[in-house]
Order: structure tokens, then C-alpha cells, then sequence
């Protein structure tokens, strides 16, 4: 279970990062003393628009956000449940995940079709294989 635990480090480590690229981006846009004033003036309402990239990369973001707490309750049922014997199937659907994840964050923030919802549907079925394993179903 250490190495399904690390994945689970290592995917905690990637959401905190995929919030970078689109606050970069904001920076840029909206010039560092806008930024570091919080909001410009008129925001919401006449915010200037962030690049279509930036975009893709805060809703990759959130993706993200919205995932994770699925795999940590999977995995710590994992642990909980005596993933232990099933360690192995265990931190090898949390690499798929973690890689998923990257690849799904780099298919998205470039925007290259027909392929941000296979991947994502990779790390979504790694999640089910994680709790599927957990209650000993497969």
C-alpha cells in the first residue's frame, strides 16, 4: 500500500500545481499590480479575459479537485479494508490514475481532441477498479 500512498502524494502534488499555469496566466493578463490587488477594477463584470489555454487549465484544475476526494475515500477504504493483500493491483491502478491524470491535464490545457474524455475516463474507471478492490469484488 506505500506505493498506491505515494501515488496519492504525488496526485495532491499535481493538483496544487495544475492551479499554477492559469494564475501565471492571470498575472500576464491581468499586469502584476492588478493582480496582487486582487481584482481589477469592475471584476467580475469587465474582467479581462484570459487566454482559451489558461481556461482549459483552471477547469483541469477543478477537474482534479473534484476527483480527488473519490480516490482518497477508495483508497483509504483500500487500506482499511486489508489492501494490504491486495496491494499490488492496488498501487498499480494508482499509477494508471496518476499518469491518467498528467496525460489528461496535458491533453486538456493544449486542447487536443477526441481525447481529454478517453483519458479522463481511464483515471474514473481506476477509481471504481481502487473501491472495487477494496470491497474484494474483483
Amino acid at each position: 500500500m506505500q506505493t498506491a500512498f505515494t501515488y496519492l502524494a504525488l496526485s495532491g502534488i499535481l493538483t496544487v500545481l495544475l492551479w499554477t499555469p492559469y494564475i501565471l496566466a492571470r498575472v500576464f493578463v491581468w499586469g502584476l499590480p492588478t493582480f496582487l490587488s486582487n481584482y481589477p477594477e469592475g471584476f467580475p463584470a469587465t474582467a479581462p479575459e484570459p487566454p482559451l489555454w489558461a481556461q482549459r487549465a483552471q477547469r483541469a484544475h477543478l477537474n482534479m479537485v473534484e476527483t480527488l476526494p473519490a480516490l482518497i475515500a477508495v483508497l483509504v477504504a483500500a487500506h482499511y479494508l486489508g489492501g494490504d493483500a491486495k496491494g499490488a493491483a492496488i498501487a498499480g491502478f494508482m499509477q494508471i490514475f496518476f499518469f491518467a491524470r498528467v496525460a489528461h491535464a496535458v491533453v486538456y490545457i493544449l486542447g487536443v481532441p477526441f481525447l481529454r474524455t478517453p483519458v479522463y475516463l481511464v483515471s474514473w474507471a481506476m477509481v471504481l477498479a481502487i473501491g472495487l478492490t477494496a470491497l474484494s469484488i474483483i
